[in-house]
């Protein structure tokens, strides 16, 4: 065994650590889509006048917002089967995966349901209220006066969440998921060369970070130039100038 540290492992690891890119992919895109559906419902109900709801919603995101992920995991990954085995559902047989996108989906939905939130409160009020007296239905204000102008305010916050999610599927592992960080895990057991695998799992990480950095940076450009060509709804009433009538 040679437990010194050899650079050139990192790129011999790299490729194999890599071929399980796609399962770390998948649990970043299957869960932000999630995220953003179930969030988009937190956030209309919390701002629904239901008290009742409202107080479910609110101790939902509090319970998500102020326990680990971790021990989330894990109480979706051991709890789940057994209320569904209670109520005569076999779960054996379901994919570790599925946990996974039940957890980071609904961790993912309680931090973007206040960002969404935030985002479509921001919106002056009376720009609701002149696109209604300016002929737009409901579904026309939203879509192309509240939402345009929401995602535009939610997006910096968005992709921090993204690029959070993306870091926080290392630790799909520990529940048998073979992602980047679980086969880096794999191969440095196998080896005792765990640094060198770790490293190159630490730069996919990196490359990846930076490319979705980029992307969100890209769209939140093109974001500001479309918002330039949304219709321009005025707040104020033009009152018209009446002339006095000349005496003659």
């Amino acid at each position: 065994m040679n437990s010194f540290f050899q650079p050139h492992l990192i790129w011999q690891y790299f490729p194999d650590v890599l071929s399980a890119l796609p399962v770390t992919l998948l649990l970043t895109l299957v869960s932000t889509i999630i995220g953003v559906i179930v969030g988009a419902g937190i956030a209309y109900v919390k701002m629904e006048n239901t008290p009742f709801l409202k107080q479910i919603a609110a101790v939902f995101t509090s319970f998500i917002r102020g326990t680990p992920i971790l021990i989330q995991m894990f109480l979706v990954y051991y709890g789940l089967p057994f209320f569904l085995g209670y109520v005569g559902i076999d779960a054996d047989d379901v994919n570790a995966l599925v946990y996974l996108f039940i957890t980071y989906g609904l961790n993912m939905a309680a931090f973007l349901s206040e960002i969404i939130r935030a985002a479509l409160e921001s919106v002056p009020a009376t720009q609701r209220e002149a696109a209604l007296t300016s002929g737009y239905t409901k579904r026309q204000m939203y879509f192309k006066i509240i939402f345009p102008q929401a995602v535009i305010i939610a997006m910096p916050s968005f992709a921090t969440m993204v690029i959070s999610l993306l870091q926080d599927t290392s630790l799909a592992f520990t529940i048998g998921v073979i992602d980047v960080v679980g086969k880096a895990k794999a191969l440095g057991t196998a080896t005792f060369h765990t640094v060198e695998a770790y490293i190159s799992a630490m730069i996919i990480f990196v490359i990846l970070s930076f490319i979705l950095e980029r992307l969100f940076r890209w769209i939140e450009k093109r974001s500001n130039y479309s918002s330039r060509q949304m219709p321009i709804v005025a707040t104020n009433p033009v009152i018209p100038v009446i002339e006095a009538p000349k005496t003659s």
